[in-house]
């Protein structure tokens, strides 16, 4: 399978990509937790069906030393008992920041709520620019069909 396009290729896309990018790399620098970051990364990734992130963060977070019991159960974190209650937060305000579109009417009072008893203001602005990052870049990614499967760990950081 090839992508459909190669952003990074065009003279239009190519540089604006690249600075796209390096905002994400922002990240690693952020207060917020980078067990966080990729529990909320690979969440946003599987709700919209990216496999090409879904691949590249659960790699990532292994490699950063992630459980493959934590990784497996993302998808059913609500059921799962393997997630602190500030990742659940997260994970809850990751989930209603990425169906906007499912007529949810977006993050809830109750969701913010959570999350603000764990986050503080700059922590809980890294999780929503992350969580918007992610639903860009999934796009990005699902529009081309970007293949999955050859992410190595740490290849784009």
């Amino acid at each position: 399978m090839d992508a459909r396009l190669n952003y990074l290729a065009g003279p239009t896309a190519g540089p604006i990509l690249k600075h796209f990018m390096a905002a994400g790399k922002g990240f690693k620098a952020s207060a917020l937790p980078a067990a966080t970051q990729e529990l909320v990364a690979l969440r946003v990734s599987q709700i919209n069906g990216c496999a090409v992130c879904v691949d590249m963060h659960t790699k990532d977070a292994a490699a950063a030393g992630e459980t493959a019991l934590r990784l497996n159960l993302v998808a059913v974190w609500r059921e799962a008992t393997v997630f602190t209650e500030a990742e659940r937060a997260a994970l809850e305000l990751a989930e209603q920041g990425t169906r906007v579109a499912d007529g949810a009417g977006g993050v809830g009072d109750e969701a913010w709520a959570r999350a603000a008893e764990h986050y503080d203001e700059e922590q809980l602005t890294a999780l929503v620019l992350l969580v918007s990052f992610m639903n860009a870049v999934n796009r990005l990614n699902i529009i081309a069909r970007q293949p999955a499967g050859d992410y190595q760990p740490g290849q784009f950081h």
